[in-house]
């Protein structure tokens, strides 16, 4: 079975693929030459989740889902949230947004954040959502080189280690993208029987 994930992020990709059972075979966008942007002009991760989902499967016919995640900063009031990928600016750099929320949070006591990722799945029968939260706080400095994005900050509840620090396997175990991808995964079995 084949599906596209609207995504070009190959770190999302490959965490993806790493939870996926083997029959199905996972094209990116990148791997069906997807040239197009797609704006995501949502105001919440399920509204964007939607429109990309949605624009992929409309171009392409083929099932499609895509996620949108962001980090939710209780003392920024929510933020970055659905503004997390670009919170430094539209080039979308991981370290220039690390910087800008450690600016934010200098001499902030109370770092408690989730992560939350939102997963929209599109095909002929409509659109489903699911989705997925890791609830910790944000360090004063980065950590770890395995992560990407917010993951050098972030030690979920129970850790002592960043998301970066640890191998891949493990975070993709506890992460907000495998919880939501969890609940995705089961609403497929019940569909395919």
């Amino acid at each position: 079975m084949k599906w596209v994930f609207a995504s070009k992020n190959e770190h999302k990709v490959s965490e993806i693929r790493a939870m996926l059972p083997d029959r199905i075979i996972l094209q990116s966008l990148n791997d069906i030459g997807w040239d197009d942007d797609i704006e995501e002009t949502g105001e919440t991760l399920e509204a964007n989740a939607v429109i990309k989902a949605k624009a992929v499967f409309e171009a392409t016919g083929m099932p499609c889902f895509a996620d949108d995640s962001g980090l939710e900063v209780v003392a920024l009031n929510g933020h970055p949230g659905v503004h997390s990928a670009r919170y430094a600016g539209p080039e979308k750099s991981d370290f220039k947004n690390c910087e800008k929320l450690l600016s934010e949070l200098k001499g902030v006591e109370n770092r408690k954040a989730k992560f939350k990722t939102v997963i929209a799945y599109v095909d002929d029968q409509g659109s489903h959502l699911f989705a997925g939260e890791v609830h910790g706080s944000i360090l004063d400095e980065s950590r770890g080189s395995m992560g990407f994005g917010y993951d050098p900050l972030f030690v979920p509840d129970g850790w002592t280690l960043t998301f970066a620090e640890v191998p891949k396997d493990e975070k993709n175990r506890v992460s907000h993208r495998a919880k939501a991808f969890e609940q995705f995964l089961k609403f497929l079995a019940t569909v395919e029987k």
